[in-house]
C-alpha cells in the first residue's frame, strides 16, 4: 500500500524588525509598566511621596550641627571677667547654660544626663587672669564622642571669643604671639543642611533606581505575567527600555523635587550649572537601574529582590559613600570597597556641583566611572534577561 504524502506545515520565518515595528513594541511596554506603576500605591509612595518626606526630615528633623547644648556654668568667681565668660556662654546659640552654685552640683547634673558639659570658673580666674594665665575647666559629657569633640570645641571657641575682646579692650590674657583666622571654604555658614541635601539626592536616586527596579522583573515572576512576554515578538533590549523608562522619568522627578526644595526651602546654593547636574544624575540613575534590573532578572521572589537591592545598593550609600563618614577615616580595606560603588563617585559629583561649582577636574573623572558602570551594568541585564526569554 503506497504511502501517502502528508503535506507539512510551512515554517514560518520571523519577519525582520523594522525601525516602526521595534518602536511600536517599546511604546507598548512603556505604557503597559506606566500603567503598572499608576496603578501601584507602592511605587508612587517611593518615588513622589517618600523624596518630598526625606527632603522636610533632612532638612528640619535631621542635622549634624550640635546646637543649645545643656551645660553647667559653675561660676566660683564673682569678678567682672568671670561673669563676662559665663555671658558668653549663655548668650551663645551653640549652649543652653545653667548656672549652678558648686561643682558637685553639676556633677550630679552630669550624672543624670540633664547637661552635656561643665564649664567650671574658678575662685581665682580674676587675679590669674590679670597675671596671663587664667584657666578654665571644660567638662563634657564621653559616652557620645563625636559630639563631646563638637562640644570641647564649642567651648574653646566660645572663650577664645572672650579673650579676643579681652585683647582688644587692652587688657592682657596671656601670652598669645599668634593670632589664628579660621575660615570654612565652600560652606561658610557651617551648615550641615548644605551637604545633607546632596546625600539624600543620592539616597532617592537609589531607591527609586535600584529599589523599585528591583521589583519589576521579580513581580511579573511572581504573577505569572512574564511568561505571556514569551509568546510575543519582543526582545531583551525591548523589555530592558520599558520596564527603565518609566522609573527612568520618576527618577529625574524625584531629582526635581530634591533640588528644588534644598535650594528653596533651606537655602542650600547651587554653584554648579542645572545641564551638569543633569547630566551626571542621569548616568547615576541608569547605574541604579542597571543594578535594579540585574537583580530582578536574577531572581524570580521580590522579597529576595528587595532584600539584595537593600544590601546592594541603599545600605552603601548611606554608609560608604562618604555621605554620612569621612572615606579617610575609615580603615584601608573598607575604603578599597567604596572604589566599586557608585555611590562614592556621585556623592563627589553632588557636593561639588553644590557647594563649589563647576570644578572640572572632580566632574570629569567621576562621570566617566558612573558612565562606564552604567554601560556595563545595561549590558549585564540584557545578557541577563536575554537568558530567560527562550
Amino acid at each position: 500500500m503506497a504511502k501517502r504524502d502528508v503535506a507539512q506545515p510551512e515554517r514560518l520565518e520571523p519577519e525582520a524588525d523594522s525601525g516602526p515595528r521595534k518602536l511600536q513594541r517599546i511604546i507598548a511596554l512603556v505604557r503597559k509598566e506606566s500603567y503598572q506603576v499608576m496603578r501601584d500605591p507602592s511605587s508612587i509612595a517611593i518615588g513622589v511621596v517618600l523624596p518630598v518626606i526625606l527632603l522636610l526630615l533632612f532638612g528640619y528633623g535631621l542635622s549634624l550641627d550640635v546646637k543649645n547644648v545643656p551645660v553647667a556654668v559653675v561660676l566660683e568667681d564673682a569678678s567682672p571677667d568671670a561673669r563676662g565668660l559665663a555671658s558668653g556662654f549663655a548668650l551663645s546659640p551653640y549652649f543652653d547654660a545653667y548656672p549652678v552654685r558648686s561643682m558637685a552640683m553639676a556633677e550630679r547634673l552630669m550624672r543624670a544626663r540633664e547637661v552635656d558639659g561643665i564649664v567650671r570658673i574658678r575662685s581665682d580666674f580674676s587675679r590669674e587672669t590679670a597675671r596671663g594665665r587664667g584657666e578654665v575647666q571644660v567638662v563634657v559629657h564621653g559616652t557620645d564622642a563625636n559630639t563631646a569633640r563638637i562640644v570641647q570645641g564649642y567651648a574653646n571657641g566660645a572663650v577664645g571669643q572672650w579673650m579676643a575682646r579681652r585683647a582688644a579692650e587692652g587688657h592682657p590674657v596671656g601670652a598669645a604671639p599668634i593670632d589664628i583666622e579660621s575660615r570654612l571654604w565652600f560652606n561658610a555658614a557651617n551648615d550641615s543642611t548644605y551637604f545633607l541635601v546632596p546625600g539624600l539626592i543620592v539616597l532617592v536616586m537609589t531607591l527609586i533606581g535600584a529599589f523599585l527596579t528591583a521589583l519589576v522583573i521579580a513581580r511579573e515572576w511572581e504573577r505569572g505575567t512574564f511568561e505571556a512576554l514569551f509568546a510575543t515578538p519582543v526582545h531583551a533590549d525591548e523589555i530592558l527600555l520599558g520596564k527603565t523608562i518609566p522609573y527612568f522619568v520618576m527618577g529625574m522627578i524625584g531629582l526635581a523635587l530634591c533640588v528644588v526644595g534644598g535650594v528653596v526651602l533651606f537655602g542650600v546654593p547651587l554653584r554648579g550649572s542645572i545641564p551638569v547636574l543633569v547630566i551626571v544624575s542621569m548616568l547615576y540613575l541608569l547605574v541604579s537601574l542597571g543594578i535594579g534590573l540585574v537583580i530582578s532578572a536574577v531572581t524570580k521572589s521580590q522579597l529576595v529582590a528587595s532584600q539584595m537591592a537593600l544590601l546592594l545598593s541603599f545600605l552603601p550609600a548611606m554608609m560608604l559613600s562618604g555621605f554620612l563618614f569621612d572615606l579617610n577615616s575609615m580603615p584601608a580595606a573598607i575604603r578599597a570597597i567604596t572604589y566599586v560603588l557608585p555611590a562614592r563617585y556621585y556623592v563627589a559629583l553632588l557636593q561639588t556641583l553644590f557647594l563649589a561649582g563647576d570644578v572640572w577636574n572632580v566632574i570629569w573623572p567621576n562621570a566617566a566611572v558612573l558612565a562606564l558602570m552604567a554601560i556595563a551594568l545595561m549590558l549585564g541585564a540584557k545578557a541577563a534577561i536575554r537568558k530567560r526569554l527562550p
